[in-house]
C-alpha cells in the first residue's frame, strides 16, 4: 500500500489515495499502520475517495480501528494532499465527511504547494441530544433544549463543570486555573474516565483549557479512540465556542496546543466556525499489509 504520512499541528495520519482503488479492511489497516513501533506511526488512517456530492470524500479511522466522523487537522491535510498531488487544481475544495461537507480554502506557499488551510467547519451543535449527551447522567439538572454550559459531572468522585459542544463529534470542555501546570498534567490518568463516562453515549473528546487572555487559550486534549494527541482541530473549534459561551474569550482566538497553534473564529452572525492552521507532508512510502 502506497501512502503519505502527514501532520497538522502534530496530529498525524497515514493518508491513502483511494480515488482509483479500494482498500480492504480499513479498520484493521488503521490499527496496523498507526502502531509507532511495528507500523508507520500515526493517530490513525485517512482514505481519500471520490464523492458524488463534493470534490472528495474523507474516510477516517482512529488508531484503535474505530471510525471517526471528522478531524479538523486531518481534513486540512486532505486539502494539501489533493492539491500537491495533482488530484485537483482548485484552491477552494469541498470535502464530504460523515459530519457533512466542509469547504477548504488552500493557502499556497512560495513553492506553489499548500502551506496552510482555512476550513469552514460549519455550525456548532449545542443541543444535548444532538451532541449527544445524556441529561440524566449529570450531577445537576440540565435542560434538554438548552446548551450544556458549565454543568457538573462526577469523574473519579470529583465534580467537574463541563461545557458540551459537537463539531461533528462530541466534545466536553473543562477549564483549569491560570496557575495549573497544564503541561505537567497527567491527562492519561483522567482522560479515559471522561471518554467513557455515562453522560456521553458515543464517548467524548475532552479538552482541558487554560485561559491566558481573551485572545489566547492553552489546550490539551484526550481524544476518544486515540488517547492524547498533539492537536485536535474539532476540539479547538469546540473549545473556542465553549469559551465564548462562558464569556471568557473573544470570537477569534489562538488555541495553543502541544503540536502548534490554530486560529479559530466563531462568526456568530453566520453561526459558523472557521479554523486556520498548517498542513505538512512528513514522508511518503509503501508498506506491506
Amino acid at each position: 500500500m502506497k501512502f503519505i504520512k502527514m501532520e497538522g499541528a502534530g496530529n498525524d495520519y497515514v493518508y491513502v489515495d483511494c480515488t482509483k482503488q479500494s482498500l480492504e479492511n480499513p479498520s484493521q489497516t488503521a490499527v496496523k499502520v498507526s502502531d509507532r513501533h511495528f507500523g508507520i506511526g500515526s493517530d490513525g488512517l485517512i482514505l481519500i475517495k471520490t464523492s458524488e456530492v463534493a470534490d472528495f470524500f474523507m474516510e477516517m479511522y482512529n488508531l484503535d480501528g474505530s471510525q471517526g466522523k471528522m478531524c479538523g487537522n486531518g481534513i486540512r491535510c486532505v486539502g494539501k494532499f489533493v492539491y500537491d498531488n495533482g488530484l485537483t487544481d482548485k484552491t477552494t475544495v469541498r470535502v464530504e465527511t460523515l459530519s457533512g461537507i466542509k469547504t477548504l480554502n488552500l493557502n499556497l506557499g512560495a513553492d506553489g504547494k499548500v502551506a496552510s488551510v482555512t476550513v469552514d467547519m460549519g455550525a456548532p451543535i449545542l443541543i444535548p441530544e444532538q451532541i449527544p449527551v445524556k441529561a440524566e447522567a449529570f450531577a445537576e439538572e440540565i435542560s434538554k433544549e438548552k446548551p450544556v454550559i458549565s454543568k457538573k459531572i462526577i469523574v473519579k468522585g470529583k465534580e467537574y463543570p463541563v461545557t458540551c459542544v459537537s463539531m461533528g463529534n462530541p466534545h466536553a470542555i473543562v477549564y483549569v486555573s491560570e496557575d495549573f501546570d497544564l503541561k505537567g498534567f497527567k491527562i492519561e490518568d483522567i482522560g479515559p474516565d471522561f471518554e467513557h463516562h455515562e453522560a456521553f453515549p458515543e464517548q467524548v473528546n475532552t479538552e482541558f483549557i487554560q485561559v491566558v487572555d481573551r485572545k489566547n487559550l492553552n489546550m490539551r486534549v484526550w481524544e476518544r479512540g486515540s488517547g492524547e494527541t498533539l492537536a485536535c482541530g474539532t476540539g479547538a473549534c469546540a473549545s473556542l465556542v465553549a469559551t465564548v459561551l462562558n464569556g471568557l474569550c473573544d470570537e477569534t482566538a489562538v488555541l495553543h496546543l502541544l503540536g502548534g497553534d490554530l486560529t479559530i473564529t466563531w462568526d456568530r452572525e453566520k453561526n459558523t466556525v472557521f479554523m486556520e492552521g498548517p498542513a505538512t507532508t512528513v514522508f511518503t512510502g509503501e508498506i506491506n499489509l
